[in-house]
């Protein structure tokens, strides 16, 4: 099992920054592909960005590419989103999540199925 927390949330204006994290606890963290999603008001949540156990892969959505970047620090069990340029589309309550790979180390996984933990969310909201 992991425990994830996410922090970093807040109100910022369009075309600002913000850094999510999202801190691990419990079995090893290296262990696990991490990723990104959101859910929208309204809407399914849907997938932002993922991560391998090492950092050697990224997947990202199209309406984020060039924005927004996906790290991890696995000596310090954390990961980060780096939000650029924010959209107030960009609204949403963003979730980490966590899958166990206990060997495989290749491009990440995309759908919310495919994880198996999940944080409690951290609200983002982007005026305009």
């Amino acid at each position: 099992q992991v425990q994830l927390v996410e922090s970093g949330g807040g109100l910022v204006q369009a075309g600002g920054s913000m850094k999510l994290s999202c801190a691990a606890s419990g079995r090893t963290f290296s262990s696990f592909t991490m990723a990104w999603f959101r859910q929208a008001p309204g809407k399914e949540r849907g997938f932002v960005a993922s991560i391998s156990r090492r950092g050697g892969f990224t997947r990202c959505v199209d309406s984020v590419k060039g924005r927004f970047t996906i790290s991890r620090d696995n000596a310090e069990n954390t990961l980060y989103l780096q939000m650029n340029s924010l959209k107030p589309e960009d609204t949403a309550i963003y979730y980490c999540a966590a899958r166990y790979d206990s060997s495989f180390d290749g491009p990440p996984k995309t759908r919310d199925y495919e994880y198996d933990h999940w944080g409690q969310g951290t609200q983002v909201t982007v005026s305009s």
